[in-house]
């Protein structure tokens, strides 16, 4: 093994346990020899109305087709809710803390069933029929979570939106999916503002115009003001659903009926509806969760995603509840009202397992080593992160000043398409690596291919495919199947190409150097976004950094970079930030630019967006293209401003 003072060195910083080692290697084994009796005995971690007796019948050749356990029978909601209520019925299901810190409510497993059967009740009544769509618009509160299993147990498809959709974005996947009925509510708290949910509904409701197809618009009462509400089709939450039975029978649907549709941008195109299927969704969530998680029934888990994300979904929802364990969900901002405000949280609550992204770590790494130092923290027995590549100096600070050294860290790497983990070490089983995704799960297999498509082999950088499908993988785009064969399966034919480049040690473990899209070409040296974004983390005078690639007439490309210092008295010179990149780097890394702002450009879900960042470097602000998934689109025109300044001062 490499040096232990190496960071980019394995680290072996928990103990192996050789059992679960062992166990995990059998299943490696085994997935490998008898794939098909492997994905069934993994199917035994949910519940079934019809068992399957075929495990896949998938092919990534041709048109492209998925399908898992096709003749099994179950229903989600069954799986999360019903199963557990002979043992479990009176164990916290859901925790809500509110942004007040002095408002909080627990669901039982029995409460939660409850709360799902009225509301389920109350769209049967409406009309809402089984293959359906219902689109969910809330903020992070219980009904959220209740909505998707509601929907999930009458068999309608959850199509969860993002509170902070424009209208016209909103209006655009209402039509899209064909909702037939939306649940909004009056309006969100996100800190210190107030976001106008029903008022964005009814203004998307305006820009989908005729062709819309929702009937029916079912407002909660969160904040209790007052908003308009349209005769006949608007109805009051509560009022509808109170008066409702709190048993309601499930409808079971077959295994390949869609669970769910879920928008995510992309690089390029219009949003897409990726569709995720009942049983192989479900089945992944509870294996993914069960391998790298480790969820307890008498602990809570905290997943700091927001629900209208696939990480919301999975392990914020299914993956929790399929477990039987008790999930948390924080209706608040980040540090606010205060630094700490997280890890009062974790102490309050006695957090087990805290699961967020790089992003958020990045920030909370900003209120300083002494914030966390002020908590216990003692009840960590788990961290998770996911949503992008994390550096090792946010890993280790992760693992260290949170974890205590005793809590192992789950990177995961997986995407909206996968439905769950695909890269992740699995801890107790093998060492850990900081910044590195490690190794594909038990039952995949994930290789490395030139930019030509084929598979390369060793230690080698490449584009990050895999060579078979799993049971959560996206069966389609929603109404454009020929696309979604495009796009994922005809650069490696044969293959599902995921988009991003990635780096292969010796050992096997792989590190995601970035999005495809953001490998910068200089002068014939290709080079990862998180590769520079990397060598910046070393310097702790900032917090955040982010590269991306413009035009240059000589190199072809040229890097521009944009960092946020941790504080503005100790803002880094350029000049510094230039050398640490060709120190660690190379020279050929060199900056022509790098630019101080004050903020990202940022999807809800933490993640920056590096288009727009590559259009205002390049100067192309009149065709910014759609900026509804900003958690704030203000952060652009400040932006812009901050780069012209700094232009004219150089």
């Amino acid at each position: 093994m490499p040096d232990s003072q190496d960071r980019t060195a394995i680290w072996n910083l928990t103990d192996i346990d050789p059992v679960k080692a062992e166990q995990i290697a059998r299943l490696r084994a085994q997935a490998v020899s008898d794939p098909d009796g492997f994905w069934l005995e993994q199917a035994r971690r949910i519940e079934w109305a019809s068992f399957p007796a075929v495990a896949s019948n998938s092919s990534f050749e041709g048109d492209v087709s998925i399908r898992w356990f096709e003749d099994g029978m179950l229903n989600a909601s069954v799986s999360c809710l019903d199963r557990h209520l002979a043992d479990r019925g009176d164990k916290p299901a859901l925790i809500w803390q509110a942004d007040d810190t002095t408002v909080s409510r627990t669901l039982t497993f029995r409460e939660l069933h409850e709360e799902v059967c009225r509301l389920s009740n109350a769209l049967r009544a409406l009309g809402v029929k089984r293959g359906e769509r219902v689109a969910i618009h809330l903020p992070m509160v219980v009904e959220g979570v209740v909505a998707m299993l509601a929907c999930a147990r009458i068999g309608a498809v959850h199509v969860v939106l993002f509170g902070g959709f424009s209208p016209e974005g909103i209006g655009e996947r209402l039509i899209d999916s064909s909702a037939v009925a939306v649940i909004t509510c009056d309006t969100g708290r996100r800190g210190a503002k107030r976001i106008p949910h029903k008022v964005t509904i009814d203004a998307a409701l305006t820009h989908a115009g005729t062709i819309c197809a929702v009937k029916n618009v079912i407002v909660v009462q969160v904040t209790g003001d007052v908003v308009p509400m349209k005769e006949g089709r608007d109805h009051d939450y509560t009022a509808l659903v109170s008066q409702q039975s709190p048993a309601c029978e499930a409808e079971i649907m077959r295994a390949e009926d869609v669970l769910f549709l879920l928008y995510t941008s992309g690089s390029t195109g219009k949003p897409k509806a990726m569709v995720h299927a009942t049983g192989g969704y479900m089945v992944w969530a509870a294996y993914t969760t069960d391998l790298t998680l480790a969820p307890e029934p008498e602990r809570v888990h905290w997943c700091t995603a927001d629900i209208a994300w696939i990480t919301g979904h999975t392990y914020v929802v299914y993956g929790p509840l399929l477990s039987g364990t008790t999930t948390l969900i924080y209706e608040g901002l980040l540090g606010w009202p205060q630094p700490g405000r997280w890890w009062e949280i974790v102490d309050r609550y006695e957090v087990s397992c805290l699961y967020t992204a790089p992003t958020a770590i990045r920030a909370l790494i900003r209120e300083g080593d002494e914030v966390p130092g002020r908590y216990s923290l003692a009840s960590l027995r788990r961290l998770a992160c996911a949503g992008e590549p994390i550096s090792p100096d946010a890993w280790e600070w992760f693992y260290e000043v949170v974890g205590r050294r005793r809590c192992p860290v789950a990177d995961m790497w997986w995407q909206t398409e996968t439905g769950g983990g695909m890269l992740c070490v699995i801890p107790g089983a093998q060492p850990m690596k900081p910044g590195w995704a490690t190794t594909p799960l038990p039952g995949l297999t994930a290789v490395l291919t030139s930019e030509k498509g084929e598979i390369i082999e060793g230690a080698v950088e490449g584009a990050l495919c895999f060579t078979a499908s799993w049971p959560g993988q996206a069966r389609t785009i929603w109404g454009d199947h020929k696309r979604f064969r495009e796009t994922y399966f005809t650069f490696s034919p044969g293959k599902y190409f995921a988009g991003d480049g990635a780096r292969r040690d010796e050992n096997g473990y792989y590190m995601i150097t970035g999005r495809m899209d953001d490998v910068i070409n200089v002068s014939g040296h290709r080079i990862g976004t998180a590769e520079i974004e990397d060598a910046l983390a070393t310097c702790h005078a900032i917090s955040e950094a982010a590269a991306v690639g413009v035009s240059h007439d000589l190199k072809g490309q040229g890097i521009v970079v944009f960092v946020v210092a941790r504080s503005s008295k100790v803002a880094p010179a350029a000049d510094e930030l230039s050398t640490i990149i060709c120190d660690r780097v190379g020279r050929y890394a060199a900056p022509e630019r790098v630019y101080l702002v004050n903020e990202m450009p940022k999807t809800r879900s933490g993640k920056i967006v590096r288009r727009l960042l590559r259009k205002i470097a390049s100067n192309e602000t009149e065709s910014l293209g759609d900026l509804s998934t900003l958690a704030d689109p203000a952060v652009i025109p400040t932006l812009i401003a901050t780069v012209k300044e700094q232009n004219a001062a150089s």
